[in-house]
């Protein structure tokens, strides 16, 4: 169960996370099964190794506040042991329809439900939401990693589908996820910044978020929350789904939980979690995350409440924190 297959001319800064053959030893305790969801064990803040249908059954329903879904696109892709293939329009669509009523189920009737896939399937996704849930809007995110595409556009953008149970009920949350950018228009009100800072760096200014986010880096082996995960999402997107529509202490479910990002991100910004995951080594990799979350609170891009562009600088966060100071 171990993820310490490390290649002897790995580099020097490479800081992916890899849990040695010791570790797993101890990290195994911290890995539920159905089995002892049945017999009792509490799910709350758990990561829970097994089959998602199987697992769900053992969750009550209306039990979560919030759900972030990440499944499988129709892609193939190799996750750990097992290997998804593509398939049709239908016959994906089918796929996705086969388990999302049962999630909805685990769904309260005031919360909120995100689901991630990309150009291919987006459609599949609207339809089979809109089935089930109100759907209420859809987010665009750059990933600015990627391969050239000789013969078509870079593909360098995924969706996701934000729905609700109940579009008069539903939580959100929009100053938790403001962001500070760059002024390309420095308007001015009796010759003073409206609305923006001017700092050594540039002109600043707080700002809403919207449903087209361009300040996100996938995770790479130079950063500490890198894993071995093929399709790994960056901590600092799922803390803006989380802090946008939860509360403190309210409970997040992840049924495609892979490497562990949305309950680690949950704990660091104290949330209640429950997340489930086929795979022993993604579990794995998951509950060391989940360890080192107890008392490592940092997310890449987001210091004192406000998000940043991505590449700010040090100086640019310092004024960041002026900013939201003034806003206060």
């Amino acid at each position: 169960m171990s993820t310490n297959e490390v290649a002897p001319d790995v580099a020097e800064r490479n800081r992916t996370l890899r849990v040695s053959d010791d570790e797993a030893r101890s990290l195994v305790a911290d890995i539920l099964t159905a089995d002892d969801i049945r017999s009792g064990r509490s799910w709350t803040d758990s990561t829970i190794r097994g089959d998602m249908t199987e697992v769900l059954s053992c969750l009550p329903d209306e039990a979560f506040d919030l759900i972030i879904l990440d499944p499988p696109y129709n892609l193939n892709k190799d996750f750990g042991t097992t290997r998804f293939r593509a398939a049709s329009a239908e016959s994906y669509q089918a796929y996705i329809e086969s388990w999302l009523p049962t999630v909805c189920d685990k769904l309260k009737p005031t919360g909120s439900l995100y689901l991630c896939g990309e150009w291919r399937s987006s459609a599949v996704l609207q339809t089979v939401l809109m089935r089930h849930l109100t759907v209420i809007n859809r987010i665009t995110w750059q990933r600015e990693k990627g391969r050239s595409a000789g013969r078509n556009w870079k593909n360098a953008m995924e969706d996701i589908w934000f729905a609700v149970k109940d579009e008069h009920l539903y939580y959100f949350n929009a100053d938790a996820v403001k962001q500070c950018r760059r002024v390309r228009a420095p308007y001015r009100q009796d010759g003073l910044p409206k609305d923006w800072h001017e700092t050594e760096r540039g002109r600043i200014r707080l700002t809403g978020a919207g449903n087209f986010w361009d300040d996100l880096s996938v995770p790479f082996w130079s950063m500490p929350e890198n894993t071995n995960h093929p399709t790994q999402k960056p901590e600092k997107l799922i803390a803006k789904l989380i802090l946008a529509s939860s509360k403190p202490d309210d409970m997040v479910l992840d049924p495609f939980l892979g490497s562990g990002t949305t309950s680690v991100v949950a704990r660091k910004l104290g949330r209640h979690f429950c997340g489930i995951e086929r795979e022993a080594s993604y579990c794995l990799v998951a509950a060391k995350r989940l360890r080192a979350a107890l008392t490592d609170k940092h997310i890449q891009g987001y210091e004192d409440g406000v998000f940043w562009e991505r590449n700010s600088t040090a100086e640019m966060q310092k004024h960041n924190r002026l900013l939201r100071d003034d806003h206060q």
